[in-house]
């Protein structure tokens, strides 16, 4: 597995309009997706939205019911990166790319749309 670091991402909505974070019974797992608009000089304007699966398990799960977030919400994550696979309703193998959580923090992000890190007062303007 890869260790994998993701900052200032937004928590994705959940498929068909589901709600984005999906815990399990026991509330001892949950998934949610991360995403980020990355540079495409193919898409439109040059970019395109990204999303990923995360998975998150244990104590952790607790941490982010506590933290409360919610579709929209800006965070920082580490964890590693892992290859899920599995064969759908038609028999078809399919594989995707998921992060298991290793840390999730709140990101901050200014007011005025500039990225402050995060919340660590990191300010990064780009003279011309």
């Amino acid at each position: 597995m890869f260790k994998t670091q993701a900052t200032n991402v937004i928590i994705s909505k959940g498929y068909d309009g589901a709600d984005a974070f999906k815990f399990s019974e026991k509330g001892d797992a949950v998934r949610f997706r991360i995403g980020q608009k990355v540079y495409d000089k193919r898409a439109e304007n040059n970019q395109r939205w990204m999303n990923i699966s995360v998975k998150a398990f244990g104590d952790l799960c607790e941490r982010i019911r506590k933290m409360k977030l919610k579709e929209g919400s800006f965070v920082n994550i580490s964890g590693r990166l892992d290859e899920e696979k599995w064969n759908d309703a038609n028999g078809v193998a399919r594989s995707t790319h998921v992060i298991i959580l290793d840390d999730i923090e709140y990101a901050y992000i200014a007011k005025n749309g500039e990225n402050g890190g995060s919340g660590q007062g990191q300010n990064q303007n780009q003279g011309a």
